[in-house]
């Protein structure tokens, strides 16, 4: 429904993140293939989550689903939630969200502090059970919420193809030949990857996920074992890359150490597969600019035990 009046939600700003490279982490980025990351935690509510949960709020917003009389209700693993929960906090919009009892502590302070009610599900279901439990909370009182189902909401996608994939090409000035990005509810990956592929027909885009169903990746998802995101097109990928909880970690580890990088286990899980690609590429002595992201900061994670490792 188009009025001609900007909505609320217009007036908040997200997006426009640095785009840095990381170098001198492996001796296959030797000055012919170069690796570049979007650091998403520039973004207001530290995440590229807010990316999305804005385009859904405005989509919403503007067709008349969502407005103050109404609650946001959504399944989350954290970051997603909290970019609904600053920005519906803007608004005057009540949150309601259904999280896995696992979640990490930071995260649920952050949440609390902007006004969410969560409502936790098992820890041994992870995403899954909370997609579950938003479901029958919908079912029970439609009237009551506007469901945001962020892994079912074409707006998710929408935001990266707009967003995401138009800022690396700018960033890069055209030269990106590879993306890497992993799987959660796959938004990231498939909006990004479909704009850049109109952009530059050569590229290679490759997805990312946990190689096994039981994992520490949070905000990840082992497609072949998890409800899988209505919003994810197997066929997109030019090729699937697992990476294991252990690789993703002793990422996050070195890159903390090292380079005053502080990432979340999916930004160590990129940047462990995107290390892959260009070990391949040195190999074959080629050129290439490979670009990957970084969703949030490891601040949000940092009672978890790995880091001590």
């Amino acid at each position: 429904m188009k009025t001609g009046v900007p909505s609320r939600s217009s007036a908040l700003r997200v997006g426009d993140t640095p785009l840095i490279e990381l170098q001198g982490i492996s001796p296959a980025l030797d000055g012919r293939v170069r690796l570049f990351a979007k650091a998403e935690w520039h973004n207001p509510g530290g995440s590229v989550k807010d990316r999305a949960g804005l385009r859904i709020v405005q989509e919403a917003e503007a067709a008349g689903k969502l407005n103050p009389g109404k609650v946001l209700l959504d399944a989350t693993s954290g970051n997603t939630g909290i970019a609904y929960s600053w920005i519906c906090a803007a608004l005057g919009i009540k949150v309601s969200l259904a999280v896995p009892g696992s979640i990490a502590p930071q995260r649920r302070a952050i949440l609390e502090a902007y006004g969410a009610e969560l409502l936790f599900t098992s820890p041994l279901e992870g995403t899954d059970g909370a997609i579950r439990e938003a479901r029958l909370l919908y079912a029970a009182e439609p009237g009551r919420y506007f469901y945001a189902d962020q892994y079912n909401n074409d707006a998710n996608w929408r935001a990266h193809y707009d967003t995401t994939a138009v800022e690396i090409f700018k960033q890069t000035e055209g030269r990106v030949t590879h993306f890497v990005a992993g799987l959660g509810t796959s938004g990231t990956f498939m909006g990004s990857t479909r704009k850049l592929k109109e952009l530059k027909k050569a590229i290679r885009c490759y997805s990312v996920e946990p190689d096994a169903a039981l994992h520490g990746l949070d905000g990840l998802k082992h497609m072949e074992t998890a409800i899988v995101p209505g919003i994810y097109d197997p066929k997109l990928a030019d090729e699937k890359l697992s990476v294991s909880t252990d690789d993703a970690q002793a990422i996050c580890r070195r890159l903390a150490k090292e380079k005053g990088l502080l990432l979340g286990p999916s930004g160590g899980a990129n940047v462990a597969a995107s290390l892959r690609v260009a070990e391949r590429l040195a190999k074959k002595k080629e050129e290439a600019v490979i670009v990957t992201i970084l969703p949030d900061s490891g601040e949000r994670y940092l009672t978890e035990r790995f880091w001590k490792e």
